[in-house]
């Protein structure tokens, strides 16, 4: 497939491209590049071959859920610019 000009044209005004009369040549060269690979791709025989959902068909190694405080309180809230306790303390925002 190759495309002309006019559906180059028209392919950059339905994608909201402006485009010089000088850029037309070019882009029409790119687009009929990726064209090309794609007709490739349609060549491969994937006859048989299972669809992939991800790069890897790997189980996720479950944990427990489980609430806790993250076992390191003060490299938590080493960085907090104002603390109670163990807490971040925060400006009071309902009067």
């Amino acid at each position: 497939m190759s495309l002309d000009p006019a559906t180059v044209r028209r392919i950059a005004k339905l994608a909201r491209i402006r485009m010089e009369d000088a850029d037309v040549a070019r882009l029409q060269g790119e687009l009929n590049g990726i064209l090309g690979w794609i007709e490739q791709l349609n060549e491969v025989d994937v006859e048989g071959v299972a669809p992939l959902t991800g790069g890897a068909q790997i189980a996720m190694r479950m944990r427990e859920d489980v609430v806790t405080d993250g076992a390191y309180p003060e490299r938590v809230l080493a960085n907090a610019p104002d603390r109670a306790g163990e807490f971040f303390a925060v400006p009071k925002v309902v009067e």
